[in-house]
Order: C-alpha cells, then structure tokens, then sequence
C-alpha cells in the first residue's frame, strides 16, 4: 500500500472510531415501538408480518452494504433490531418457496432491481460484505410470479478495483 493510501486509511479509521459515541446503541428486545422509533427516527418502510407484527426498515442500501431491520410482535414490543444483510442471512433464502414479500421482510428493498429474461422475472441485487470482507452484490433471481428461483453473488463492479475502467 502507498503511503497516501495509508494515510487515507488511518484517516477514515480514526474518524470512524472517534464517530463511535455518536452511532445509537441498538434498541434492547422488549422496547415499544414509539421508543424505537423516537430513538432511530421514521424508517424508511414498514412490512406487516403474517402474525400481526412489522418489519421497520432503516435502509443502508443503495450505496451502503448495510440494512437494519427492527422486528415487532403483534403487541408492539421489539424482538429484534439487526443488520441483516450477511452471509448467513442470505443463505436462508430458499428457492421455490420464498416469494418477494419474504424477502423484502427479510433483506428490505435492494441497491438495484433489473429485469431478468429468465421466466420473465426480475433480480434484486444487495450491497454488502461477503464474510464481512469482499465487497460483493447478493443477487436474488425472481420469476414473473415473484418466486425466488436462485440466489448468487457476485463482485460489486462499483466496489471492485477490477472493474474500474471498463
């Protein structure tokens, strides 16, 4: 590494270090929903969950590789606040059975959707770190029906120096 790019580095490191106070602490299990919401602001979408509940997400994505998600039961009170978008996540996804809905629950909405000429479908793309390390794209497959007919990821060609000047 260049000496600039090392500095650059240190400089991002120490500025998002000493930025650590400032991050909310993550809403405990059990915290009503107005608290939530007063503590982490309006999300940028709800989600009802079958059983009563909602998903409110805190949306990290187009640009960032991160999305939280704040799950509530039917009474109101938290179950979980969690970025969702990792590795073992996205493997939970299963094709044939999971629909949009499922994982717009899950993930929330993608950093890109393109249409796809596979069943006339479209694929929703997520930014994120692939075992927290490699800047990657999860890509979930969708047919017309909005099934999940595959899930793959890829090298994020916005992130990835070896796509820079294609």
């Amino acid at each position: 590494m260049n000496t600039s790019r090392y500095a650059l580095a240190l400089a991002i490191g120490m500025a998002l270090s000493a930025c650590g106070h400032l991050m909310p602490k993550p809403p405990a299990a059990g915290t009503p929903l107005a608290e939530v919401t007063a503590r982490l602001g309006k999300p940028s979408a709800v989600y009802p969950e079958p059983d009563g509940g909602q998903v409110l997400e805190y949306r990290g994505q187009p640009m960032g590789q991160f999305q939280h998600m704040a799950r509530f039961k039917a009474d109101g009170t938290l179950l979980s606040y969690e970025q969702v978008l990792t590795t073992e996540n996205f493997a939970r996804i299963e094709p044939n059975r999971w629909t949009r809905d499922e994982v717009l629950r899950n993930f929330g909405r993608p950093a890109e959707v393109v249409r796809s000429r596979r069943e006339d479908g479209e694929i929703w793309s997520y930014r994120y770190k692939e075992k927290g390390v490699w800047d990657s794209l999860m890509n979930v497959d969708f047919n017309a029906r909005g099934t999940v007919l595959r899930v793959f990821n890829s090298a994020d060609p916005l992130l990835d120096d070896r796509f820079k000047g294609l």
